[in-house]
């Protein structure tokens, strides 16, 4: 979240994020309302404690597949896009990546009564064939924030979800 706070320059900012990275944004927005304009969110994972949901449980196997035999060999098992994308995001994590991975999976997401909180103008984008980021939890963000528009994506078309995220925001302030 130290980002988002260094990212802010005395006015109202979008902030976003994909996974985790939804969680992260979505925390930030309900502790800080005077300092958000809107969200676009892409992937939640899950709602509040982590408690075994399936993107928790693949960062913990990614942790032990990583620590146990390498990166290469957790990069193994992916193909075209995602395998270009996760190359490319988990190099850059060097040796930080097992402890992310590790914080990734106990980090909370906003509970529900947090995303109720939310009164900015939300995007979210959920695919609807993603067993590790469920549909069922973007849906469930959806209907928790007041303000927010929920499109659908497919792991296919992936690339360009967080274009329908911002999409979404758009309609959203509408």
């Amino acid at each position: 979240m130290t980002a988002l706070e260094n990212a802010w320059a005395g006015h109202p900012i979008v902030v976003g994020g994909v996974s985790l990275g939804a969680h992260v944004a979505a925390r930030w927005a309900a502790a800080n309302p005077d300092k958000c304009a809107g969200l676009v969110l892409a992937l939640p994972a899950w709602t509040g404690a982590a408690n075994g949901a399936p993107a928790a449980l693949a960062a913990k196997a990614s942790a032990r597949i990583v620590t146990d035999h390498g990166l290469e060999t957790a990069l193994a098992g992916t193909t075209g896009w995602l395998h270009d994308e996760l190359t490319r995001a988990w190099h850059g994590y060097g040796d930080e990546l097992v402890p992310h991975f590790e914080e990734a999976s106990e980090s909370p997401a906003p509970t529900l009564d947090e995303l109720r909180s939310l009164t900015v103008p939300t995007g979210i984008v959920g695919c609807t064939d993603d067993p590790v980021h469920p549909i069922e939890v973007a849906r469930q963000w959806a209907n928790a924030i007041p303000r927010a528009v929920l499109t659908t994506t497919t792991l296919d078309a992936y690339p360009r979800a967080l274009g329908r995220a911002v999409q979404a925001w758009q309609r959203a302030r509408n």
